[in-house]
């Protein structure tokens, strides 16, 4: 049992600091692989690197004359919808992209990986740093219009927060994408089912008493909470914080293991 333990405590310790390390030991080939991926993703357009920016902002932008101007929805407790639905639904964009962009990441850079010797770890985190840097800027800015200039550290914290829970699901979703290819079609389902069942929508409490068990199965209903709590001094607690954080440890280190043993084999699928 003890050696087990050990065991499992060395997996979560590299699982926490092998891939960051990774990272910043090629991190030359990094800043080439984001220049290239910013290029494949612009390419041909007159804004050029603009667009990566202009993009959730003018998804934002959208949610507001919908939700401010046409529809002009209202929520109890003097909560503005617009403003809650906007600081909800950015980190939730941010989620979405990094996880279906992350079932394909292998596959995506799979030419480079065929062709030579490559640090393939570094692949399945190489979408967080792009992101996470569009999306914190976009967050901090529609934050401190929201909320104030007080608020903008917090939203740019939330932004790399999301960022390091993330690492583990963007390992074990590079896997089962590569090696079970049928995920790929199923999963744009899934994340339009977590949106529902996150309360982004609609508030907490809106949630009928019998599903509020789906609240408590599902991490990310508790880090939106967690944002409305800290950003607009909503409702929430302890829970909220441990549920995810349990979750993060129990996977960092087991997600590691598989994806080392994987690793041998990856060459071949590709």
């Amino acid at each position: 049992m003890n050696n087990f333990v050990i065991r499992y405590l060395k997996a979560t310790w590299l699982g926490m600091i092998t891939p960051l390390q990774s990272a910043y030991l090629n991190r030359h080939l990094l800043a080439l692989l984001i220049k290239r991926d910013i290029t494949v993703r612009t390419s041909g357009t007159a804004l050029g690197d603009a667009w990566l920016l202009f993009q959730p902002a003018l998804q934002i932008l959208g949610f507001w004359f919908l939700l401010d101007v046409v529809l002009k929805i209202k929520l109890p407790n003097n909560v503005v919808f617009v403003d809650y639905f906007l600081i909800g639904m950015l980190p939730w964009l941010f989620i979405a992209e990094i996880l279906t962009r992350s079932l394909g990441i292998l596959s995506e850079f799979g030419s480079l990986y065929r062709r030579s010797i490559f640090p393939i770890e570094i692949l399945p985190i190489l979408p967080l740093f792009l992101s996470a840097t569009l999306y914190a800027l976009v967050m901090g800015i529609t934050v401190g219009l929201l909320e104030g200039i007080h608020a903008v550290p917090m939203g740019l914290f939330t932004i790399l927060l999301i960022a390091i829970w993330l690492i583990p699901l963007c390992y074990l979703l590079s896997i089962i994408g590569l090696f079970l290819k049928d995920i790929a079609q199923i999963f744009p389902f899934l994340i339009t089912v977590t949106l529902y069942v996150t309360p982004i929508l609609y508030m907490r409490d809106s949630m009928p008493e019998p599903m509020q068990w789906v609240l408590v199965l599902n991490p990310i209903a508790d880090i939106i909470a967690l944002i409305h709590g800290t950003i607009q001094h909503l409702e929430w607690d302890m829970s909220n914080i441990m549920r995810p954080l349990i979750l993060w440890l129990c996977l960092i280190g087991p997600v590691w293991v598989i994806f080392r043993r994987a690793e041998p084999h990856v060459r071949e699928m590709l």
